[in-house]
């Protein structure tokens, strides 16, 4: 598995690389830790890019030294350009299988709608893309063991990729997860035309449909080492809005969704169930990129 690391080069062992170092990953896994710099501002200046490029290699080399126990090969890069293109250009380049950003940038109402380097990156990085938030390393009081980690799934190809993506990784001893479908319920106002009673039909086909891709998410994750749970959420609220309340009752540590699907898992569309989830959520989410839909920079 190829993994970048896009890191501001401030903070050499941030978020980011902590989320990197504290799991497993698979065997012959290898990592580079990207800082895309832009040189716009030392255009009258070379000598100070020449000096804040040396501070960046700095940071990434202590950044990579806190990857040492992974065992794995590491690779430190420097890319002049503008982050929000740069990223997933490197990306694309190296061949990366998933791109870890942090998420400081999301928490910024301005760089929202300019456009931050974070929403690039989930937007159109051709491949997987992880937004880190910090973990919650103590409930109760105690330290926590392994990851709770949310999946959502509407019975797409889309959802499918990111079932088999986490059953096929290795995770913290444990984890747990937790596969919920949220129900495509539509305002009654919009079956004026219908019965009472061809709602309530309509209502339970959507409970059945749901039940259905929960049971097939759980199927698919049953050779994984992971506690798997199903949940069928009953709200009647968006779907992103939704998918947060369980997170946050299930405590959950990642929530992971396809890049698309009947329930708008759509990278290009703004506003998309899995880009209001990066933004909101409290914790980390990793969004799959399905192999067949893998976008250019």
């Amino acid at each position: 598995m190829k993994v970048v690391l896009a890191l501001d080069g401030i903070s050499p062992c941030g978020e980011v690389v902590k989320a990197a170092a504290g799991r497993p990953w698979p065997s012959g896994s290898s990592f580079c830790l990207l800082n895309v710099l832009d040189p716009y501002p030392f255009v009258r200046a070379p000598l100070l890019l020449d000096r804040a490029k040396t501070k960046v290699r700095e940071n990434l080399e202590t950044a990579a030294c806190c990857l040492e126990g992974l065992g794995a090969d590491v690779t430190i890069a420097i890319a002049l350009g503008s982050p929000r293109r740069g990223v997933n250009a490197f990306a694309r380049d190296w061949q990366a299988d998933l791109v870890m950003v942090g998420s400081n940038e999301l928490r910024d109402w301005e760089a929202f709608f300019l456009g931050s380097t974070a929403r690039s990156v989930l937007r159109h990085a051709p491949c997987s893309v992880e937004i880190v938030r910090p973990a919650r390393e103590m409930v109760n009081g105690e330290l926590r063991k392994g990851m709770n980690i949310l999946i959502a799934t509407d019975g797409s190809e889309f959802s499918t990729a990111a079932l088999r993506s986490v059953g096929e990784r290795p995770w913290p001893a444990g984890s747990a997860v937790k596969v919920v479908s949220v129900l495509e319920f539509l305002p009654p106002k919009e079956f004026s035309y219908l019965s009472r009673r061809e709602v309530e039909e309509l209502g339970a086909a959507s409970v059945e449909e749901a039940r259905i891709c929960v049971a097939k998410g759980v199927e698919l994750l049953k050779d994984s080492p992971l506690k798997v749970y199903p949940e069928v959420s009953k709200s009647t609220d968006r779907s992103y809005q939704v998918l947060l309340d369980e997170a946050e009752k299930w405590d959950a540590d990642m929530i992971v969704l396809g890049s698309h699907g009947r329930s708008g898992f759509d990278r290009a569309v703004l506003g998309s169930v899995s880009e209001a989830v990066a933004l909101h959520a409290k914790c980390s989410v990793e969004v799959i990129r399905h192999p067949s839909s893998r976008a250019t920079a």
